[in-house]
């Protein structure tokens, strides 16, 4: 089993920014895939970035490209999510998850573990 925990979500301004971050814990292995997610009220879980292990491969939404940044710290066990330009449109509840894979992907269902979520909101 793996845990997860998100934390750094927040009210910011249009244009503003915000850290979030993931713990993991358990049975999280570094060599795992990690991806973030987001969900807004009334719509579908969408993929907003993922990373493997070495950061050999990174994939981004394309509406959050060039404005959001994962990274990854596996001596610590954390990956985070730079947010950068922030919208109105990128307020969700954002959530870690966990691929256990060497791996990454995009679609929720290629993810094993999943935190309880961070509320992003964004006011314009």
């Amino acid at each position: 089993q793996v845990q997860l925990l998100e934390s750094g979500g927040g009210l910011v301004q249009a244009g503003g920014s915000l850290r979030l971050s993931c713990a993991a814990s358990g049975g999280f292995l570094s060599t795992y895939g990690m991806g973030w997610f987001r969900q807004a009220p009334g719509k579908e879980r969408e993929f907003v970035a993922a990373r493997n292990w070495s950061g050999s491969i990174t994939y981004y939404a394309d509406s959050v490209k060039g404005r959001f940044t994962i990274s990854r710290d596996n001596a610590k066990k954390m990956v985070y999510l730079q947010m950068n330009s922030l919208k109105p449109e990128d307020t969700a509840v954002y959530y870690c998850a966990v691929r256990v894979a060497l791996n990454i992907a995009t679609a929720p269902s290629d993810y094993n573990y999943w935190g309880q979520g961070t509320q992003v909101t964004v006011s314009s």
